[in-house]
């Protein structure tokens, strides 16, 4: 999986696609708001270079990651005349990435895609590695594939258009591979969080390269998350719960960094962490404009259905101290 960081690059995508000599046919699937911004531009300037494009969109949003959208997606490339030699582009945030992983896996049993993504936590950590999903009526992501995208193409620039809301979004997962791996990186976001508040697109970048590559070196160890991946689920077994129970209206990073506190707790609880580092994580996150706080905490027994939980026993990723976790098999009782 190859990953290119270049800021304003998107004048220059028809020519990347050329020289990357994957296909000269593309379906370039998005969400409605993204089709406004940035999808038209790009299908005019494929075609413009000689390339077959279509694009297909689907309504904004987590209400959209569905079984129903993959198959709407599905019939509308064969009514194109899309085939195997096609190559799917995703062009959007997380959900986009997902859902257009997904499609790509299955059409026609599997056609590459290429990723570019357009928020801050697709940069950083869902448009890499392959994982693709959908929600069921049972769960976030329970209907999905390992789909790993031909190359990855992110350009910071495209995060000017992206409500600040997206960006703290973005910024629960960065500060995730702090506490998981890079205490560094925790400390940097931390000393630089006004800055990234601000859309500072530099220290933004340097952010996105230290996350990339952390990601990238886990998923290359553990492609299908058997043991190493596990530790990038740190604050979501509690977080995908928040997540259904608000039908979905929580956005991802929100509902993790609630996830994260709760796993700090257990962490406390169980003597794993200390509190001064719980502490301090949960000082970042409320830093970061991200909430701390929930009055519906999940309790074990909800993540009976969550994908980490095997023979009535969830794995949880639990921190032992800022830049280093643990994962415990712990009984649902």
């Amino acid at each position: 999986m190859k990953i290119s960081i270049s800021t304003k690059s998107f004048a220059q995508l028809p020519k990347k696609m050329k020289s990357l000599k994957i296909s000269d046919s593309f379906a370039v699937i998005t969400d409605s708001k993204v089709k406004k911004l940035y999808g038209d531009k790009l299908v005019w300037n494929l075609r413009k270079n000689g390339l077959k494009a279509e694009i297909f969109s689907f309504p904004h949003g987590e209400k959209s990651k569905n079984l129903g959208t993959v198959e709407k997606l599905s019939n509308s490339l064969v009514e194109k005349s899309f085939d195997r030699a096609s190559c799917v582009i995703a062009l959007g945030g997380g959900v986009v990435g997902d859902i257009a992983g997904l499609v790509a896996s299955t059409f026609m049993r599997g056609i590459p895609i290429i990723q570019i993504p357009t928020t801050l936590m697709a940069m950083l950590d869902s448009s890499i590695g392959g994982k693709t999903g959908v929600n069921l009526k049972a769960g976030k992501n329970l209907f999905g594939t390992f789909h790993v995208p031909e190359t990855v193409l992110i350009d910071p620039y495209f995060l000017k258009t992206l409500p600040i809301r997206h960006l703290k979004n973005g910024l629960a997962e960065a500060i995730k591979y702090g506490v998981i791996q890079d205490k560094k990186l925790f400390n940097y976001i931390d000393h630089n969080i006004e800055d990234l508040l601000k859309f500072h697109l530099e220290k933004l970048e340097k952010v996105i390269r230290t996350c990339t590559k952390i990601k990238t070196e886990i998923v290359e160890k553990d492609p299908e998350e058997k043991d190493l991946r596990r530790i990038l689920n740190y604050g979501h077994s509690f977080g995908h719960v928040l997540e259904k129970r608000s039908d979905y209206t929580l956005l991802h990073g929100f509902a993790v960094s609630l996830g994260m506190v709760l796993a700090n707790q257990k962490a406390v609880e169980m003597k794993l962490l200390d509190q001064e580092d719980a502490s301090c994580i949960k000082k970042l996150l409320k830093k970061a404009g991200l909430p701390v706080y929930t009055m519906h905490k999940p309790t074990l027994k909800n993540l009976i259905h969550d994908k980490k939980t095997t023979q009535n026993h969830v794995n949880l990723v639990l921190p032992t101290k800022i830049g280093q976790v643990t994962i415990k098999k712990i009984p649902i009782k």
